[in-house]
């Protein structure tokens, strides 16, 4: 992706960082019109961090990159003060677009993913039960779909167990569920798994 940007003209790289710690650091010091801003960092969920920056950086124009074109992850994102999302899947080309027209202010969706959504709406269908948890609840429920027990799930977020524990109670509120599996299957069926 540096390449791609850096025979970019009037795109230059102000800085990379590999984790949330890192990453705020570098905006505190750096200054940067678009982020471009990968929804699985190491030890903390993209979706949490773009909470932090919206309301430490609130002029800072986001574009969530992810693994999954999952619809319900891009409407969190965008719900959550992303400018754009773009699966990591696509064109150097079309990247490189969104970053220009985050970077002009306006939002960016890919073309399919548009589609989908614009079909979502017209045809009526209600949103994914999964679209209504917070984002350290969805980081969770992600984690439990992947197969982690809450110990580990803990460990990973620096969280306590009974704190993992009360998420994943609310999680099955929620989502009118009874069981883990119950959480397991839905994560699997719907690509939500890390």
């Amino acid at each position: 992706m540096k390449k791609v940007f850096r025979e970019e003209p009037g795109i230059r790289i102000a800085g990379e960082a590999d984790s949330a710690p890192a990453l705020l650091s570098l905006l505190r010091r750096t200054a940067a019109d678009v982020l471009i801003l990968d929804v699985n960092l190491p030890g903390r969920s993209g979706l949490d961090v773009l909470t932090d920056l919206r309301s430490e950086f609130p002029s800072l124009r986001i574009l969530m990159l992810s693994m999954h074109p999952d619809d319900a992850l891009a409407v969190r994102a965008l719900k959550n003060g992303a400018a754009g999302y773009i699966a990591k899947t696509a064109a150097p080309a079309e990247i490189v677009e969104a970053v220009r027209r985050i970077a002009q202010g306006r939002r960016y969706v890919s073309p399919s993913l548009a589609d989908h959504l614009a079909d979502a709406v017209a045809t009526g269908h209600p949103a994914e039960p999964h679209t209504s948890l917070s984002p350290r609840e969805y980081e969770i429920l992600c984690h439990l779909g992947a197969g982690r027990t809450v110990t580990e799930i803990a460990g990973m977020l620096s969280l306590s167990v009974p704190t993992v524990s009360t998420y994943r109670a609310r999680i099955l509120e929620k989502m009118d569920m009874t069981t883990t599996a119950e959480l397991i299957r839905y994560a699997v069926t719907h690509r939500l798994t890390e």
